[in-house]
């Protein structure tokens, strides 16, 4: 990926950051920064260099009621909010705010789902003291991804034979409608009003492994304020410890063989186009 390729991309998703934490300040709900937004705080200030994409996670809670508001509050904005309900061709599990004014295709992910540079909103849920019925929640939480992903038609490569793919049919949309219910409850299945200091939520939807993306309530909501390019970014103040968990010697570069970005292939912004 170029540098002007990749700078492009950063000021689209800069822009995304700031409007969704102007929704959270003005309905006064809490996020954190997570994953490698999280690394690229603490180690960058910013983005990491070769990052080409932005997490952040919520409380399932605070995540329902910014889903629920943040589309009227950001009607005459270039945004679009693209949930599992909001866009019938999305199969994945969580958020993603949209920039309308950009386009993108991404690397090995080939769908009909709307598409421009995004930040992902993750929802962070209970989940059970057992790690066996950890491990069933998510095994079974990825059976659905999996089933959804081929009904949508979610492919790793493009082929001319994708564009010939007719539209699904209302019975067929209907099935993948109540899909999407079932994983959302199944994401759910040990959410609680019992909270305590302790108790533990994931990002269901992590792309780690299962035991990588847990932290404890406490780690959730003792926050604080870092730089991140030109803006403060709230992460957890526990942050050491969390990215010790997911990444070892987090400070450490990985080698140069390794930092180049995951996600967009395809872009354009400014009426340019550009290629990985």
């Amino acid at each position: 990926m170029t540098t002007t390729m990749i700078s492009l991309i950063h000021q689209a998703e800069l822009e995304t950051l700031k409007a969704f934490v102007k929704v959270c300040e003005q309905l006064r709900l809490p996020y954190i920064a997570t994953g490698g937004t999280l690394l690229g705080a603490i180690r960058h200030h910013g983005f990491i260099p070769w990052d080409d994409d932005l997490d952040v996670a919520m409380l399932r809670s605070d995540y329902e009621i910014f889903l629920a508001k943040a589309p009227d509050i950001l009607a005459s904005e270039p945004y679009f909010l693209q949930t599992p309900f909001s866009d019938e061709n999305y199969g994945l599990s969580y958020a993603k705010l949209l920039n309308q004014h950009t386009f993108i295709e991404e690397k090995n992910n080939f769908n009909y789902a709307r598409k421009g540079v995004f930040l992902d909103i993750f929802p962070l849920d209970q989940i059970p003291n057992s790690t066996s019925q950890l491990k069933k929640q998510i095994s079974d939480i990825k059976r659905l991804d999996n089933r959804l992903l081929l009904k949508l038609h979610y492919n790793v490569i493009d082929t001319p034979m994708r564009h010939l793919i007719s539209d699904l049919s209302t019975e067929q949309r209907q099935a993948v409608l109540e899909l999407k219910k079932r994983r959302l409850a199944l994401m759910q299945q040990y959410n609680s009003e019992d909270i305590w200091a302790d108790t533990q939520f994931k990002n269901m939807a992590s792309q780690y492994s299962y035991d990588k993306e847990i932290m404890t309530y406490h780690q959730i909501t003792n926050t604080e304020l870092v730089p991140f390019e030109d803006m403060l970014l709230t992460v957890s103040s526990d942050y050491n410890n969390i990215l010790i968990n997911m990444y070892g010697d987090y400070m450490a570069l990985p080698p140069e063989s390794q930092q180049s970005a995951k996600h967009i292939n395809h872009l354009i912004i400014n009426n340019q186009e550009f290629f990985a």
